[in-house]
């Protein structure tokens, strides 16, 4: 492979967002006298965003009259805590200054919005060190859609195939693979709770952060 960028997904792969995320639907259920959802509960569904917390906290879907206020008083309550508790996973600060020395730029690509993407990742201090942030809403379609890689590809000013995709969802590998760049799968991230990552159809499927500046190097 001639490597030479890494696209990223964002919550489960970078940052570890599932304790704000439960949070945010946790403070829901306190305010209306409910208890709180375990944060074993939840933390598999931070995938599926406001459809999978609002789906066990109020066991409402998309189409329940219910949601779209449930979600908005998510959404609100979540910008409001949105870096309290949420951190970079363990190594994943050292990758990507190891990324940045060996000459591989980086960008993120998720399907949170823009409105909480842009400011999380500049509360991180990434949004001058990366060289694309693309969100959910960034383009008119969302992964597993290849339109954001592709969007945020040419922001980097690379070629798809030069790029990896790495992401902790199927649905990841799904969206890198539509758009012509190799997949990595990372075990550390929330898998949300489809297939097992081993049948996703990666490249590769990786335990630790580390492993996958190894892995690049490896194969540039």
């Amino acid at each position: 492979m001639a490597v030479r960028g890494v696209l990223f997904d964002l919550d489960g792969t970078l940052v570890d967002s599932a304790p704000d995320l439960a949070g945010a639907t946790n403070d829901m259920l306190l305010a209306r006298g409910l208890a709180e959802v375990p944060y074993e509960r939840l933390r598999p569904m931070v995938g599926s965003g406001a459809r999978g917390m609002m789906g066990v906290a109020f066991q409402v879907t998309p189409q329940d009259a219910r949601f779209p206020a449930l979600r908005d008083e998510f959404f609100d309550r979540y910008e409001a805590r949105l870096l309290r508790e949420t951190r970079p996973f363990d190594g994943v600060t050292t990758m990507l200054t190891r990324l940045a020395a060996a000459g591989l730029s980086w960008g993120i690509v998720t399907n949170k919005s823009e409105r909480f993407a842009l400011p999380l990742t500049h509360g991180l201090g990434w949004s001058t060190e990366a060289a694309a942030i693309v969100g959910g809403d960034s383009t008119p379609h969302s992964k597993p859609h290849p339109a954001p890689l592709l969007e945020a590809a040419r922001r980097a000013g690379l070629a798809p195939e030069h790029c990896v995709y790495v992401g902790d969802d199927a649905r990841d590998i799904v969206a890198g693979r539509a758009a012509g760049m190799p997949t990595v799968a990372v075990r550390w991230g929330y898998l949300g709770d489809g297939l097992p990552i081993d049948q996703w159809g990666a490249d590769v499927v990786l335990d630790s952060p580390s492993q996958l500046v190894d892995w690049l190097l490896g194969e540039r």
